[in-house]
């Protein structure tokens, strides 16, 4: 093969190189823009958001603020979850009772409250 043909094929390959970089760089850019494009949607659709309304600080001072779990005592973590737990069971269980005098069925020994 002459030197020349070997000239011919690097800048083949050359330009081959360049054409797939311009075209890899088009193709991102296209996806950047696309992407600003959805963060500036984004942006519009929490712009027309109503601000949050905080309470009052006189409101409930006695209450639960929001977030105040993270600073709370992992032991009156443990009661609240406790007692929200025993006190949906304790639904659960008269609404069960309500249904079955409602159907006419016998309760259960552990249904009735004996108190």
């Amino acid at each position: 093969m002459p030197w020349w043909s070997w000239i011919l094929i690097w800048v083949a390959l050359v330009a081959l190189s360049l054409l797939f970089y311009v075209l890899l760089g088009f193709r991102l850019f296209r996806q950047f823009m696309a992407t600003v494009k959805d963060l500036s949607a984004a942006g519009e659709m929490l712009g027309h958001l109503a601000p949050v309304q905080l309470p009052e600080a006189g409101a409930d001072p006695a209450g639960p603020q929001p977030g105040s779990a993270v600073f709370a005592s992992p032991a009156l973590m443990r009661h609240d979850y406790e007692a929200s737990k025993s006190s949906r069971r304790e639904l659960r269980r008269h609404r069960r009772v309500q249904r079955k005098t409602d159907r006419g069925q016998p309760q259960a020994l552990g249904d009735l409250d004996f108190t």
